[in-house]
């Protein structure tokens, strides 16, 4: 439990840091926490302009039951597991969920 803990705490570190202040209010950057189901989200959203609304998913984690930190979204092209890296998590506890698993054995992280 207390890896969950940790784990919860690096993640919610990572996607704050990844936060991007604006001036205007118009588009914002959400943290959002289920720390019941333990999914953890970095959304935009808001008017970029008069005509254009942005709800987008920028990053979304999963910390599954096995300690597992799956990292199911990621659409930047931040390394953001780099960041869960420098924080002390192992590679072997990083799962790129958004890969066919076929394919997760040569991304040098964990399969499952």
């Amino acid at each position: 439990m207390a890896k969950m803990k940790t784990y919860e705490q690096i993640i919610l570190e990572v996607l704050n840091a990844e936060k991007i202040e604006r001036s205007t209010d118009q588009v914002q950057d959400l943290v959002l926490a289920d720390k019941e189901s333990h999914h953890y989200q970095l959304l935009r959203t808001g008017w970029e302009t008069n005509e254009y609304f942005v709800n987008k998913i920028i990053f979304h984690f999963h910390l599954s039951d096995n300690g597992k930190i799956w990292l199911l979204a990621n659409n930047t092209d931040i390394p953001v597991t780099d960041e869960l890296i420098k924080r002390g998590v192992p590679i072997s506890d990083i799962v790129l969920g958004f890969h066919p698993e076929k394919y997760r054995a040569y991304s040098g992280f964990a399969v499952h």
